[in-house]
C-alpha cells in the first residue's frame, strides 16, 4: 500500500515538476491568471452555475451574494420534513433574485426620509425611488402565491413516479408550449429572424419616431404577451414542475440541496434558460424511461437541471468562439487591408491544425475563458479564465471626458427608459450577463454592457466613444452606419425573407429605439455672412436687438426691488441699484474743461508754502464736487531714497521731497481737480421711471456729442415705445392706469437708453459707420475683436458686455434667419423671435461653459457660429432635442471579449503601446478600433462612462 502510494507521490512529482517548468512561458503568454482574476471568476462560476445566481457588478457585491447563496444552500440540508424544504428554497430563491442592493438603498433613502420629516405635514407621502409601494405590493404578491402553489402541489400531488399522464408530465407539456411561443414572440419582434432572414412583420423603412410607433403597434402588444408569459406565467409552471418531483422526497442529500437550490432560484433569476434546461430535462426523461440507465438511475432532477445548464452554456460559447475564430480567418484574406505577407501561411497552418484549433476553442469554452487572437492575427491562444465583465474596478469610474461628454450624458436616461421597454419585451434578444449591444445615431456611438440580470431588473453600463473620428474609427463607423441601413432604411422594395447580407459580423441589428436627444444640424453659411445686403442691416438690427435686451434686462431687475414708496417726493430719478443717489464718479477728458477755477485761487494765501502737500485755508476743510469721501493723497517715494515717514504722523521733509510729491516725478501729471467728478442728475418725467433706469456708469463711453446726437436720429423709437408697452408691471402692487404711456413720453429715460446703446456700438463697431465685414462680424461673435479704446472701455464694464455680446449673437442668428425665412414683417414677429432666442436658443460658442451647461439642461435648440480656415467658410451648427430612432445592434460576447483579452495581454504583458499598432487599425468586420476604444481606461478611452444603472423591467 505505502509502495503504491509511493508511486503516485512520485509521478504526481514529476508532472508538477513539467509544469513548474512551464508556468513563465504560460505567464508571459497570457495564460496563467493572476490570483484576483482568478478567484473572482470561481467564485462567479460557482454563483451562476452552482447556486443559480447572477454575475455581479463589483467584487463587493458578488462576494455578499455568494456566501449568502452558499449559506442559503447549507440551510437547507438540515431542514428536517420536505415541505419545509420546498418552501424554504421557493422564498430564498426568488428574494435573492430581486436587486436587493437597490431595495436596501431605497429603505434607507425612506427611513432617512421619514424620520427627517416625522415632524412636517408631508410625512406620510408614499416613497418612490428605484423601489416603491407598487413594487413591495407585487413582489409580496407573487411571493405568497408561488409558496402556496408549491406547499399544494408537494403536499397532494408530489408522490407519483414520472409517467407521460403523471401531473409532472402535463406541467412538462405546458413548459414546452410556452418555450415555443416566448422563443417565437422573441424572433418576431427583431429585425432578423435567427439573425439570417430579413422578419415580415417588422416595419419597412423605418426612418421617423411617429412612422415607427404608428407601424410597431402590433409588435408592441407581442411584448406585453410575452413580458406576462416571462414575468408570471413561466415561473409558476416551472415552480409545479419541481414541486411534483420525486427527488424532494430524499431529505439531507447533498445532491438535492444543491441541485434544488440551485433551480428554484434560477426560475426566477433567469427565467428563460431555465425553462429551456427543464424543458431538455423533461424531453428526455419522456423518451428515456428505462430505470436501469445512469441518467435516471443516479442522477435527481436538480444535478440533470445543473449539468443541463453547464452543458448549454458552454455549447453556446463554444459556437461563439468557434464563429469569432472563423471571421478572423476568413477577413484575414479577404479584407484586402487585412492582408499580409504571412496571411497565406497562417491559414495554411491553421486549416493543417484543425483539431488543436477546436480543441483550444473547446477549452476556452470549458473554461469560459476568451480566445485570444494574438495580436488580432489568426494566431489563437487560451486567454486567462477572467469575470464576466472583463475588466477590474468600479462601472463607470473612468472615463477620457472631454467637451463633447455632454452630449452622452443628456441622452442616457432617455436611453435607459428606451432599454426598459425593449429588454422586457425580448426586442434585443436574449440579454444575458456578459451580453453587448452597439446604438448608432449620427456621429454618436453608445456601448451597452449587461452586468447583472435577475427577476425584473436589469444592470448595465454605457459607454459613449469619441465624436471627433479618426480614419480607423470612420471607416468602421461607416461600415455599422451601411449594416443599420441596410437593415432599417433599405427594405421598402426587399423582397421577403429577403437574406441578411452582413451575415457572419459581429455585430447583428436587433430594433430601433426612441430616444430623446439632439440632432446635430451643419451648413454653410456663405451668401449669408458675406452678402452686402445682409451686413449692411445687422448695425441697424443689432440696435433694435439692444434696446429690448436693456429694457429687459431692467425690467427683470425691477422685479426685485419694491415699488418707489418716495417717488412723488423727488422726482430727481436714479437707478435704484445705486446707494449714492446717481451720481456716478470718474474722471472727465482733459479737454472739456481746465481745473483752474477761481475756488482755487482764493484757497491759497501769501503764507502758504507752494511745496505743502495741501494748501491752507477752506480746501483743508471742504470736499470737492462730487467727492463722498476723502481723497487718498499721493505719497510716492523718490527712486533710490528710503521712507521713513509715517503715514498717520507729520513730520519734516525735504524741499526736494515736496517737491517730488508736488510734481510726482516721472510720471503723467495727475490733476487733482479732475479725477472725479459727478454726472448730471437725471430728471425722470414718469415717477416709475427709475425702475427702467440703466446703470448711468454704462453712458459714459468717451464718445463726442456729434455721435450722440448722430444715435438720437438712427434711435428705432417705435421700436422702443413698442417693447415698453410689451411689459405688464404686474410684480407693482400700485401702478396709475397710464403708467405705460408715462414711460413711453419720459424723454430723460430715452436718453438713458440712447446713451447705452452708443456706448456698446462705439464698443463693437467703433465710430465708424462703414458695413462690417464678415470677418469682423466673426470676431465680434466669438468675442475676440481687435483691441480698441471703445472695447477697452466696455470690458471694463463686465455686466454691459455679456448683455452687447448676447445682443450681437442674437443679431447673427437674427440674420442667418431672415434669409432663410424670409424678412420680419412686424414688430410683433421680431419680439416674438427675440423672445424664442431667449427662451428655447442658447446662441454661443461650441467651446463655452455654457454650451455644455445649455445641453444638460436640454436647451430645445443650441446654434454655434464657426470658421474653417482651410476652406475660407463660415459655418453654422444647430442642435436639436427632440425624439429621435437609435439604431441598436448585438455583439459578438466573445469576440469582444477575445480583443479585450488580446488588447490586455498586447499592452501588459508585451507591452506593445505603439499607438500605430496593428490590434487597433480599423476592422470593419471585427469593429477592432471600436472594440478598443470601448474598454475601460487606461487601456480605452470611451469618452463616457456610466455608473451601475438599474433598469427595471416590469
Amino acid at each position: 500500500m505505502f509502495a503504491v502510494n509511493t508511486a503516485i507521490l512520485e509521478q504526481t512529482n514529476q508532472i508538477l515538476h513539467i509544469i513548474f517548468l512551464f508556468l513563465p512561458f504560460l505567464w508571459a503568454m497570457g495564460i496563467l491568471p493572476p490570483l484576483d482574476a482568478l478567484f473572482l471568476w470561481g467564485m462567479e462560476q460557482l454563483l451562476e452555475f452552482g447556486l443559480g445566481g447572477s454575475p455581479m457588478s463589483s467584487n463587493t457585491k458578488l462576494l455578499v451574494m455568494f456566501l449568502i447563496s452558499a449559506g442559503t444552500a447549507i440551510a437547507s440540508y438540515f431542514i428536517p420534513s420536505t415541505l419545509g424544504v420546498i418552501l424554504f428554497m421557493t422564498g430564498f430563491g426568488f428574494i435573492l433574485s430581486l436587486n436587493l442592493s437597490e431595495i436596501g438603498f431605497a429603505f434607507k433613502h425612506t427611513m432617512i426620509s421619514h424620520l427627517a420629516s416625522s415632524k412636517s405635514k408631508n410625512m406620510h407621502r408614499g416613497l418612490r425611488i428605484q423601489f416603491g409601494w407598487r413594487e413591495f405590493i407585487f413582489y409580496l404578491t407573487v411571493l405568497t402565491f408561488a409558496l402556496i402553489e408549491a406547499s399544494l402541489l408537494h403536499q397532494f400531488a408530489g408522490f407519483s413516479s414520472f409517467s407521460k399522464a403523471s401531473p409532472q408530465a402535463i406541467a412538462s407539456y405546458i413548459l414546452i408550449i410556452l418555450l415555443i411561443i416566448m422563443w417565437l414572440l422573441r424572433e418576431i419582434q427583431r429585425v432578423y429572424l435567427f439573425g439570417v432572414f430579413r422578419n415580415p412583420f417588422y416595419p419597412k423603412d423605418v426612418r421617423t419616431v411617429t412612422v415607427f410607433m404608428e407601424k410597431q403597434r402590433r409588435l408592441m402588444k407581442v411584448g406585453v404577451v410575452r413580458r406576462i408569459l416571462l414575468t408570471l406565467v413561466s415561473p409558476f409552471a416551472m415552480i409545479a414542475f419541481l414541486s411534483l418531483d420525486r427527488s424532494l422526497q430524499n431529505l439531507h442529500s447533498v445532491s438535492v440541496c444543491i441541485g434544488f437550490t440551485r433551480i428554484f432560484r434560477m426560475v426566477w433569476q433567469n427565467t428563460e434558460n431555465a425553462l429551456l434546461d427543464i424543458v431538455v430535462v423533461s424531453i428526455a426523461q419522456m423518451l428515456v424511461f428505462n430505470p436501469d440507465l445512469w441518467w435516471n438511475r443516479s442522477l435527481d432532477t436538480g444535478i440533470r437541471l445543473l449539468l443541463v445548464g453547464i452543458l448549454r452554456d458552454r455549447l453556446l460559447q463554444f459556437v461563439s468562439k468557434l464563429q469569432f475564430a472563423i471571421a478572423i480567418l476568413l477577413t484575414s484574406w479577404t479584407e484586402k487591408k487585412q492582408r499580409r505577407k504571412s496571411t497565406a501561411t497562417l491559414i495554411t497552418l491553421n486549416v493543417i491544425f484543425l483539431p488543436i484549433l477546436l480543441t483550444f476553442v473547446a477549452i476556452s469554452a470549458l473554461l469560459s475563458s476568451p480566445l485570444l487572437p494574438l495580436f488580432t492575427l489568426p494566431v489563437f491562444l487560451i486567454g486567462f479564465p477572467r469575470p464576466i465583465r472583463s475588466w477590474p474596478g468600479p462601472v463607470g469610474a473612468t472615463a477620457c471626458v472631454c467637451s463633447d461628454t455632454v452630449y452622452y450624458q443628456q441622452m442616457v436616461p432617455s436611453l435607459a427608459v428606451a432599454l426598459q421597454s425593449a429588454l422586457a419585451a425580448g426586442s434585443l434578444g436574449l440579454s444575458l450577463p456578459g451580453s453587448h449591444y452597439l446604438c448608432r445615431f449620427q456621429d454618436r456611438l453608445m456601448w451597452i454592457l449587461v452586468l447583472e440580470k435577475g427577476f425584473t431588473y436589469c444592470g448595465v453600463n454605457i459607454k459613449g466613444l469619441e465624436l471627433q473620428e479618426t480614419s480607423c474609427h470612420a471607416a468602421e463607423a461607416h461600415r455599422v452606419d451601411e449594416i443599420f441601413e441596410m437593415a432599417f432604411e433599405h427594405q421598402e422594395h426587399a423582397k421577403i425573407l429577403s437574406p441578411n447580407y452582413h451575415f457572419g459580423h459581429i455585430l447583428t441589428p436587433c430594433t430601433v429605439l426612441p430616444v430623446r436627444l439632439y440632432s446635430d444640424a451643419r451648413s454653410v453659411l456663405s451668401g449669408i455672412i458675406d452678402s452686402h445686403e445682409n451686413l449692411k442691416h445687422l448695425k441697424d438690427d443689432f440696435i433694435k436687438v439692444l434696446v429690448w435686451m436693456l429694457v429687459q434686462y431692467c425690467y427683470k431687475k425691477s422685479k426685485t426691488l419694491e415699488s418707489p414708496g418716495n417717488a412723488d417726493k423727488s422726482k430727481g430719478g436714479s437707478f435704484p441699484e445705486n446707494p449714492h443717489s446717481g451720481a456716478v464718479e470718474r474722471s472727465r477728458p482733459l479737454r472739456e474743461e481746465d481745473s483752474f477755477s477761481v475756488d482755487t485761487i482764493e484757497d491759497w494765501t501769501d503764507d502758504s508754502d507752494i511745496f505743502d502737500l495741501e494748501p491752507s485755508g477752506r480746501l483743508k476743510d471742504r470736499k470737492e464736487p462730487g467727492q463722498l469721501g476723502t481723497t487718498p493723497k499721493v505719497h510716492l517715494p523718490i527712486p533710490g531714497s528710503v521712507e521713513t515717514r509715517s503715514q498717520d504722523v507729520p513730520q519734516e521733509m525735504s524741499p526736494e521731497d515736496k517737491l517730488y510729491r508736488a510734481v510726482v516725478l516721472g510720471l503723467p501729471a495727475v490733476d487733482k481737480g479732475k479725477q472725479q467728478e459727478v454726472l448730471p442728475q437725471v430728471e425722470f418725467s414718469c415717477c416709475y421711471s427709475e425702475l427702467l433706469s440703466i446703470p448711468e456708469e454704462w453712458r459714459t463711453a468717451p464718445v463726442p456729442t456729434s455721435k450722440v446726437n448722430e444715435m438720437r436720429q438712427r434711435f428705432p423709437e417705435e421700436w422702443y415705445h413698442f417693447t415698453l408697452s410689451q411689459l405688464d408691471f404686474f410684480h407693482l402692487k400700485e401702478k396709475p392706469s397710464n403708467l405705460l404711456e408715462d414711460l413711453m413720453k419720459d424723454k430723460a429715460l430715452k436718453d438713458l437708453y440712447i446713451h447705452g446703446v452708443l456706448s456698446c456700438c462705439f464698443g463693437l463697431f467703433g465710430l465708424d459707420n462703414t458695413v462690417p465685414a464678415p470677418s469682423h462680424v466673426f470676431r465680434a461673435y466669438t468675442g475676440g475683436i481687435p483691441w480698441s479704446v471703445g472695447l477697452d472701455w466696455l470690458t471694463g464694464k463686465p455686466e454691459l458686455f455679456q448683455l452687447a455680446l448676447k445682443a450681437f449673437r442674437y443679431t447673427f442668428k437674427l440674420m442667418v434667419d431672415k434669409a432663410s425665412l424670409g424678412p420680419v414683417e412686424n414688430f410683433k414677429e421680431l419680439a416674438n423671435y427675440l423672445e424664442e432666442y431667449e427662451n428655447d436658443w442658447y446662441i454661443g460658442l461650441v467651446s463655452d461653459l455654457e454650451w455644455q451647461q445649455a445641453v444638460l439642461q436640454e436647451k430645445p435648440y443650441l446654434f454655434s457660429l464657426g470658421h474653417d480656415p482651410n476652406m475660407g467658410i463660415y459655418t453654422g451648427r444647430v442642435l436639436t432635442l427632440q425624439e429621435l430612432l437609435v439604431q441598436v445592434g448585438k455583439l459578438n460576447d466573445e469576440a469582444v471579449r477575445g480583443q479585450w483579452a488580446n488588447l490586455s495581454w498586447e499592452l501588459l504583458y508585451a507591452t506593445n503601446d505603439d499607438e500605430e499598432r496593428y490590434s487597433i487599425q480599423a476592422h470593419p468586420v471585427l469593429l477592432r478600433n471600436l472594440t478598443v476604444q470601448a474598454a475601460d481606461p487606461p487601456l480605452g478611452y470611451p469618452i463616457y462612462s456610466s455608473e451601475l444603472l438599474h433598469l427595471p423591467l416590469f
